[in-house]
C-alpha cells in the first residue's frame, strides 16, 4: 500500500474508538438535556467533544438535495435525474415540475471541476441558475470507487465525456465550465466548431478557468512551473488500497488536494474552527450549523486518476499548451481560431488566489474570429475564487449578467 494510503487508513484506524466514544459523550449529554446541558461548562465540553468528531471523521460524498426552487413566483419540485452515465460520470438533470404549456427554456450544461472535490460544491451554481434554465451537472466520479477494469481516463477522455454530453442536449445548449474545466471545454468548444459539428452549444462561460497561467501567476501555479512534471510523478500519485472497489488504480489522491488548499490559507481555516468551537459553546447554533455545511462539503474529496491528472498538470501549468497554440487532442491540433460562432462569456474574480486575474480573459485573444459583439467579460468586485460560483454576490450580480448573456 502506497505510504500516503497508509498514513490515511492508519489514522482514521487509530481514531476510530476515541471518535465513537467522543460522538456517544455528546449524544448523551444531548439527551440529558435541561439545566445540565444548559451550564457552560457542560456546553463547551460538549463542543470540544464535537469538534474531536468533526476533525477525525471521514466526510462522505455529499448530496446535492436541492428539491425545490422558484418559477415565475412559484415554488415547484425539483428531482435529480440521471440523464447519461459512465464509469467515470453521471450527466444528471434537475428535472423541474412546471404547470403544462410552459415553454421551453434553455440548456444549461454546468461541467464542474474535478480537482478533488466533489460536483456538490457547485450546488450553489445550481440552485441560481434552476428559475431560468433547463440545469444538467458532470457528476464526476471519486476515481478510488472506478474498478480498474473499467480501464484509464486521461484529458482526451474528459474531452470524450463533454463532447458526448453536449450532443446529446442539443440544440439550443448553453454550457458552463467552472475552474479547471475550462481548458477542456474550450477545446472541446473549438473542435466541434472546427468540425461544424450542429450540437455546438449557443454559448460558453468560462469561470476562473486557467486558459493562460503565465498571466498572474498564483502560488498554485508558480509550484508547477517551480517543481516540473516529473516531481508531481514521483511525490503526487499513490495507488488505491485493497479496501476500495478501485483497488491498484493509481490516483492522486483528494486528501493531497485539500491538504494543499487548506496550508494556502491555513490561518484561515483554523481561526473558523476556533469560532466553530465557540459558537457551539455559545448556542449560537446558526452560526455552527452555517460553518458545518461549509466544512461538510470542503472536507469531502475525491481522488482524480493519474493519468489525467498528470495530463493536465502537464499540459495547462506547465507547458502552457493551449495559449502557445499547441495543444492536441488524440494527435489531433486543436485551433481555437475555429470558434466563430459559440458567443464566449469569460468571469474573473477579483481576489482570486486559484486562478489570477487575466488568466480566464486570455480565451478572448484566442478566438481570433470570434465578433466582438459575442464576447463579454466580467470582472467580479470584492470575490475570490470560490465567491464566483457561490454567495451572495454570486447570485445577485454574477448570475443576472450570465443569464441575460445567454438569453442574449
Amino acid at each position: 500500500m502506497n505510504p500516503v494510503y497508509v498514513a490515511y487508513e492508519s489514522f482514521h484506524a487509530a481514531v476510530l474508538l476515541p471518535r465513537i466514544a467522543a460522538s456517544a459523550a455528546r449524544q448523551s449529554l444531548d439527551v440529558a438535556g435541561g439545566r445540565v446541558a444548559a451550564l457552560p461548562h457542560v456546553r463547551a465540553f460538549s463542543a470540544g467533544l464535537e469538534l474531536f468528531e468533526r476533525l477525525t471523521r471521514r466526510y462522505a460524498k455529499p448530496r446535492f438535495n436541492i428539491t425545490s426552487t422558484t418559477f415565475e413566483g412559484q415554488s415547484v419540485e425539483v428531482r435529480e435525474r440521471v440523464q447519461w452515465s459512465k464509469p467515470f460520470c453521471n450527466l444528471i438533470r434537475f428535472d423541474r415540475s412546471l404547470p403544462a404549456g410552459t415553454a421551453e427554456q434553455p440548456k444549461l450544461l454546468v461541467v464542474a471541476p474535478m480537482s478533488g472535490h466533489h460536483a456538490t460544491l457547485v450546488r450553489g451554481t445550481v440552485k441560481a441558475f434552476l428559475p431560468t434554465h433547463d440545469v444538467y451537472i458532470t457528476d464526476w466520479a471519486d476515481a478510488s470507487t472506478v474498478p480498474v477494469s473499467a480501464g484509464k481516463f486521461g484529458l482526451d477522455d474528459y474531452i470524450d465525456y463533454v463532447r458526448e454530453m453536449m450532443t446529446l442536449l442539443a440544440p439550443d445548449l448553453h454550457v458552463m465550465a467552472i475552474c479547471q474545466p475550462a481548458v477542456p471545454v474550450f477545446a472541446t468548444v473549438a473542435m466541434m466548431e472546427e468540425d461544424r459539428d450542429p450540437a455546438r452549444p449557443a454559448s460558453m462561460t468560462l469561470i476562473g478557468g486557467p486558459i493562460d497561467t503565465r498571466r498572474s501567476p498564483t502560488q498554485v501555479n508558480a509550484l508547477a512551473v517551480e517543481k516540473g512534471i516529473e516531481w508531481f510523478r514521483q511525490n503526487c500519485i499513490a495507488e488505491v488500497p485493497w479496501n476500495h472497489e478501485g483497488a491498484g488504480r493509481r490516483v492522486y489522491p483528494g486528501i493531497l488536494q485539500l491538504n494543499a488548499f487548506m496550508s494556502m490559507n491555513l490561518e484561515r481555516h483554523v481561526s473558523a474552527h476556533a469560532e466553530l468551537f465557540s459558537n457551539l459553546a455559545s448556542g449560537n447554533d446558526a452560526a455552527a450549523v452555517k460553518q458545518k455545511d461549509f466544512y461538510d462539503e470542503y472536507l469531502s474529496v475525491a481522488d482524480l486518476t493519474e493519468e489525467f491528472y498528470i495530463e493536465t498538470v502537464e499540459k495547462v501549468f506547465v507547458r502552457h499548451d493551449l495559449p502557445q497554440g499547441r495543444f492536441t487532442y488524440r494527435d489531433r491540433l486543436v485551433d481555437t481560431s475555429a470558434i466563430r460562432n459559440v458567443a464566449l462569456m469569460t468571469i474573473e474574480g477579483e481576489n482570486d488566489d486559484i486562478t489570477g486575474l487575466g488568466q480566464t480573459e486570455a480565451a478572448h485573444a484566442l478566438c481570433t474570429r470570434l465578433p466582438a459583439d459575442r464576447k463579454v467579460h466580467l470582472v467580479q468586485e470584492g470575490v475570490g475564487h470560490y465567491g464566483l460560483f457561490s454567495g451572495s454576490r454570486f447570485r445577485n450580480e454574477i448570475v443576472p449578467r450570465v443569464v441575460e448573456f445567454t438569453r442574449r
